[in-house]
């Protein structure tokens, strides 16, 4: 970078409340940064931190509840603050890109993959049927997409999802932009995945000659990718500098904070064998086969996600399941909760599993709880964080509102929401947040057996530590066994 070279954005003391009146609040405060042309800089911080929020105003996406009362948003000599929607429609998609933090959400589930990234270009160039769909293919294409051909006929549940991060990859780029914005784009991705993306996005980024704005709460991310870091914390700047700076002399305690929580890989002690400890779970033979059909006159095929699967966890202790996206991890806990049919035998306190129903599949399962992989679909979304928690005590427990508000508020600071997240919703939480209320409903009715899918993996370093640590205190006070599934073999060592 030269010391005379023009940013390709520039920041300035930007500022965002949300809400009104006695409730407004200050979310970012005045946050400035500069990102040069074929540069990375990446914003760190943790959930509710303010980067992402950072991100939609400069797209001027920003949700109603939120106002800006100060600062510039610099772009080729405008202010994008200033610009009325017309204007900011010219440039999304076409001189600014966007990869959004949930490929599932933000792709229209009624469209296939070739019509939305069709959608994309008629919007901004005059191009016929036939040089949209070569445009498409070739992008796709350049995002290293395998059955290019097929992919553009499917839907975005019918991909994994690092394929459809791919998808939104490929739809970023379809006007080669000058800027990308990245927000989380790699969150909950196997460790295999995640370094395809990555990469990915470099090669594109040289190709294309493109500035990367990268948002994450992933420092092994920052290392990888950044040029220049921007570290943030509850809407302020903490750090800002080179990468080689912010890592290995870092100013403000809260970056060496978040540098420290890191997990590496073989920093654990050896773990305690616990072979006198009394099996609570016991499995053996275990094996999930889907039927598949794709027409009526093909022959019906069988998918087996899991087959002949075996092993025994015992009290107070923690194990384990570890693997890429597609292994059948997420099946096998799945099957474990009698989500899905299975053959085999499970045995939850030397009770058979297999074929249980109604009230005593109900009685069992107040043994074993789980956490999903994805807080957006395991939340309600029409319901408050208290009915959510609290809604296993009353279904199992029976337990009066006044004694469950005041076990959902423990159950809230325990993983570190504030008790006036009760009367919230789902959608005014952060990614983050709402994993924790997730696993604060696990945790309500005081389970033998946890099963946690990914449960840490959208999770901050800072509080993936806390999480982590809370996990195993509770097994350590209570002699709670957990099996734990996660693509990140650092997380299970330290669990």
């Amino acid at each position: 970078m030269k010391p005379a070279e023009q940013p390709s954005l520039s920041v300035e003391r930007l500022s965002i409340d949300v809400g009104g009146g006695a409730s407004r609040r200050r979310v970012v405060d005045e946050l400035s940064f500069a990102l040069y042309p074929r540069r990375t800089l990446c914003i760190a911080g943790e959930s509710g931190s303010g980067k992402s929020l950072s991100s939609l105003a400069i797209m001027g996406l920003l949700p109603k509840a939120a106002s800006v009362p100060g600062g510039a948003i610099l772009f080729d000599n405008r202010d994008l603050l200033s610009l009325p929607e017309r204007d900011l429609q010219s440039l999304r998609g076409k001189r600014i890109g966007m990869i959004f933090q949930e490929p599932m959400t933000s792709l229209n589930p009624l469209l296939t993959v070739g019509q939305q990234l069709a959608e994309t270009l008629r919007r901004h160039e005059a191009l016929s049927r036939s040089e949209i769909h070569q445009r498409c293919r070739a992008m796709l294409d350049a995002v290293r997409m395998p059955q290019v051909d097929k992919r553009l006929t499917q839907y975005p549940h019918e991909l994994s999802g690092g394929m459809r991060q791919r998808v939104m990859i490929a739809m970023a780029m379809l006007c080669q932009p000058e800027i990308l914005i990245a927000d989380e784009p790699t969150t909950a991705l196997d460790v295999t995945i995640q370094a395809q993306i990555l990469e990915l996005m470099r090669e594109l980024q040289q190709q294309f000659a493109t500035s990367l704005l990268l948002i994450t709460h992933d420092m092994g991310v920052v290392a990888e990718m950044a040029d220049e870091v921007v570290v943030m914390n509850q809407g302020r700047m903490e750090e800002r500098g080179s990468l080689h700076q912010v890592f290995t002399d870092a100013q403000a305690p809260y970056t060496r904070k978040l540098l420290a929580a890191v997990p590496v890989l073989g920093s654990a002690p050896p773990p305690d064998v616990m072979t006198e400890q009394p099996v609570v779970l016991a499995v053996q033979d275990l094996s999930v086969r889907f039927p598949l059909r794709h027409g009526w006159f093909e022959t019906p095929r069988t998918v087996h996600a899991v087959e002949g699967v075996s092993f025994e966890l015992r009290q107070g202790e923690t194990l384990g399941l570890v693997g890429e996206s597609g292994c059948g991890k997420s099946t096998t806990g799945k099957a474990l909760m009698n989500m899905l049919s299975y053959q085999g035998s499970v045995k939850l306190l030397g009770q058979e599993l297999n074929g249980l129903q109604g009230d005593a599949l109900q009685r069992v399962r107040r043994d074993v709880q789980m956490v999903f992989q994805d807080p957006y679909a395991a939340l309600n979304p029409r319901k408050t964080v208290f009915d959510l928690v609290g809604e296993p005590l009353l279904i199992h427990d029976k337990m009066p509102e006044p004694q469950r508000r005041e076990r959902v508020a423990q159950l809230l600071q325990q993983v570190d929401l504030p008790r006036d997240a009760l009367e919230r919703y789902p959608h005014q939480f952060s990614g983050g947040q709402r994993q924790r209320i997730c696993i604060a409903r696990a945790l309500a009715l005081n389970p033998k057996v946890i099963i946690a899918d990914e449960s840490v993996s959208a999770l901050d370093v800072s509080v993936q530590a806390q999480v982590l640590a809370l996990l195993e205190r509770l097994r350590a006070e209570h002699g709670l066994s957990y099996l734990f599934i996660s693509h990140d073999m650092a997380v299970v060592e330290r669990i």
